[in-house]
This record gives C-alpha cells, structure tokens and sequence, in this order.
C-alpha cells in the first residue's frame, strides 16, 4: 500500500516543525511534572528531618534519671490524630517516648540504623491501616545522641497533590495554545522564506517563446534554492541562443529566396501565354507568398512590436479593404467593409494590424466561394470581425488552426499555413485574442479582440 506524501514544501516544514514543537512541549512538560514531583519528595523528606531535630529537642531526663518527652498541645494533638507517628530511642535501643504503643513495640524490633537516615514505608499500619512514609535518623541533642524516628501518613499530603493536580491542569490547556501560536508564527516565517521562491515561479510562468529573455531573478533567494535558479537561467540562455539561431535561420533562407524568385518571376513573364506558363505564374506565386509570410514571422520572433500608439481600427480596416478590394475582384469574389461612425482607439502598431486584416481576408479569398462576399467589419466595443461564405471551421480544428504550417484534412486552399499563425502571434503582441466562430447562413467568422480600448469622437466616414 503506497503511503500518502506531502507534495508541497511549505507543507512539509510546518508539518516537520509541529512535530519538533509536539516533541519538544511533550519533553519540557514530562521534566517540569519530574522535577515537580520531585520537589514535592524533598520537601516532604525536608519535614520530617525538621520534625525530627525538633522532637528531639523536646525530650528531656528528670532528676530520677528518666527520659521524657513534653510536646506542646497543638503537636500532641497532631500526633493523636494520625497523620504522624513518631518514637525516640536511646543509643542503646531503648524506647523513651512514642506516639502510642504499637508504634513503640515497632521502633524497639528495629535494628538500631547507621550514621545515615533510614527512610521506611509502613503499609496498612496500624488500626486505621493507613500507609506512612518516614525516617529514623541520629540526632544530637541536649540530652544527648538520640535516635528519632517519624513517619508521615502518606494520605497526608493533599495540598501538595492539589497543588499538583492543578499545574497539570493548566499546563494540559495551556500547552496547546503555546504550541499553536509558536506553529503560527513558524507558517509566517516558513512563508516569509518561501517568498522568493514563490517569486521565481510567477516570474516563470511568464516566460514564454514570445519572451524568452526574460530571467529569474536571483536576489534574495535561499541559498539552498540559488542553484536551482541560476541552472534554470543558463537553460534559458542557451534556448535563447537557438531560438535566435532558427529566427536567423529562416529569415536569411526567405531573404536569400526573394532575388531568385523575383528572377524567376521576371523570367516567366517574358514567356508566350499558355497553360504551362499560367502554373509556373501560380507556382511562383505560392513561393512568393510563402517567403513573404517567412520574413513575417522571422520579423516578429525577433522583433518586439511597439504597442504602445493609439491607433483607429476602422482606418486601418478601410485601408487594408481599399487595397485588398482589386485581388477579391481578380479571384471573382466581393470585398465589404462595415464601420461605426466613430473612430475605434485601440493601443497598438498599425503596421501589424494592418498585417493580421490583410492575412483574414487572403484567408477568406482563399476558401470562400466564386461570387460570395467577405465583409470585414469593426466592432465599436474593440474588435475587427472578417466572415466569409466558405466552408467553416470544424470545431475540434479551431485550436489547431493557428499552429504553424498546420493545415486541416482535405484542404484544397494554396496556403502554407502560415497566415492564421502569423494573426494569432500579432494578437499575442497586442495582449488581445482572436477568435473562430460560425458565420450565419454558412462559413466562418474571425474576430480580432483587443484589450485596451481608448473612446473618442471623432466621426470616420465611410467611403
């Protein structure tokens, strides 16, 4: 059976740290109520070796020569009760004084002890068979050398258990009170700790191929944790160098490809019509079209677009119609543009914008049927839509669309699959998003959504 694992770090600390805290509260408490106890004993111990020097204190030898022993009221009364036992003997075993009888006959059975104290337990003593715990100690005295013995009823100490009794009390409640604040101020530390690590990560998940430059940083991270990133970042380095290395690549291969092609294409034209020629014309346009679309996109993975200018979206479509109007007319197909009647102010580069209209509505010509319209039109909310009458998109292609040289099953267009690929980047470089959708009556709708929106009223007349 596969035992359950903590995948989080933060997690694992605290987990690790509340168990040091439970350990450790459980060894101080398991000591305090040790040397608590413990205490308790000496000071009982303390009693009765007190109890002792001041019983011998009290005995006395009359003028026949007779041991006695005058104990005060509220000592005779205490002895009387119970809870203390006590005899006297001489050196040499004889028994001058006890508490009661039983108690003397005992103490003179005895073996006479040492220099040291001799502590006993009596179990079940007596008439009341209560358990007592004492001392028999030598103890010099004004009648001289006497050997004390004294035991306390082991029942007698009820204050002391009490008071015992009630710091155990309060360390059982109030130990899990000290071990939850010290566990949430060690969470607090353990994130606090964590926080540059969990920097690093958002600042990861922002790279991307659009960004590659970017690194993590490696100021105040944890030392345990700096190799990590400094590895991270040398990986980085060397996918940015063959990143560059493949952007340069296909910008020089689509460069060195335009002057053979522009020859060729000069070449063709000088060739008597026929049906062979019109292919190589359609050819070497397609090739001609494939090396504009490659310098396009080496030109945006090398180069970040400046976003920044507000631009009017129902200009820039009207100009990219005005131009795309003559290559609709030639391929037999109707180019419209619809517009509100005010500008639309988006943040942006005119320039690729103008780009991502003119790829849509190639696009459209491309797969929408001799005599149908394409309408490109500009939303005032932000956004640029382009429908056509082709065939559509199928729904489970929509997301492949936009991969480079992708093109779906059974396509008959000329493209390269470049041109929706080309978009799809441009509106990443704007922070927008381009959406596929049915157009009503049949075909497919591109709309191009920008994010930041700028209002004005001045008035674009439509032309």
């Amino acid at each position: 059976m596969r035992l359950f694992r903590v995948q989080s770090l933060q997690l694992q600390l605290a987990l690790s740290l509340a168990a040091l805290y439970v350990a450790a509260t459980a060894i101080a408490v398991a000591g305090l109520v040790y040397q608590a106890y413990s205490t308790a004993d000496a000071l009982s111990t303390e009693d009765l070796n007190r109890r002792a020097r001041h019983l011998a204190n009290l005995v006395t030898v009359d003028t026949a020569g007779e041991y006695k022993v005058e104990l005060p009221d509220w000592l005779a009364s205490l002895y009387r009760s119970g809870s203390f036992l006590y005899a006297a003997r001489h050196p040499e075993g004889k028994v001058v004084a006890a508490s009661n009888a039983e108690v003397a006959d005992l103490v003179s059975r005895l073996p006479v002890p040492g220099d040291q104290p001799a502590y006993f337990r009596l179990r079940h003593f007596g008439a009341s068979e209560r358990d007592y715990f004492g001392l028999t100690a030598g103890i010099e005295s004004r009648v001289g050398p006497l050997w004390i013995t004294i035991a306390r009823a082991a029942d007698d100490d009820v204050l002391v258990q009490s008071l015992l009794r009630e710091f155990m009390f309060n360390v059982a409640w109030l130990v899990p009170l000290v071990v939850a604040a010290t566990l949430a101020i060690g969470v607090v530390a353990i994130r606090r700790g964590l926080r540059p690590l969990r920097q690093a990560s958002a600042k990861a998940a922002t790279i991307e191929p659009g960004s590659i430059s970017i690194r993590l940083p490696e100021e105040n991270v944890p030392s345990e944790v700096r190799p990590l990133v400094a590895a991270v970042n040398q990986a980085l380095d060397r996918l940015e160098k063959g990143f560059a290395m493949q952007r340069q690549f296909t910008a020089n291969a689509a460069h060195e490809l335009r002057t053979p092609l522009a020859i060729l294409t000069t070449a063709i034209e000088q060739l008597a019509g026929s049906h062979d020629v019109t292919m190589l014309k359609s050819d070497v346009a397609r090739m001609n079209r494939l090396v504009e679309q490659l310098l396009r996109v080496a030109r945006l993975d090398a180069i970040a677009l400046d976003v920044s200018t507000p631009v009017d979206l129902c200009g820039i479509a009207k100009d990219v119609v005005a131009y795309m109007a003559p290559v609709a007319l030639a391929n037999r197909r109707v180019l419209a543009a619809q517009g509100t009647e005010r500008q639309v102010l988006v943040k942006g580069n005119r320039y690729a914008i103008e780009d991502a209209i003119r790829n849509l509505i190639e696009n459209a010509i491309t797969y929408a049927p001799p005599a149908s319209e394409i309408v490109v039109e500009v939303d005032p909310n932000g956004a640029v839509k382009v429908a056509d009458r082709g065939p559509g998109i199928a729904v489970d292609e929509r997301n492949r669309i936009f991969d480079r040289f992708w093109r779906g099953k059974g396509s008959q267009g000329q493209g390269s699959g470049l041109g929706l690929a080309i978009v799809c980047e441009i509106m990443k470089a704007h922070h927008g998003s381009i959406e596929v959708g049915d157009n009503p009556g049949g075909g497919a709708v591109f709309t191009l959504v920008f994010q930041e929106l700028h209002q004005t009223t001045t008035v674009w007349q439509s032309g």
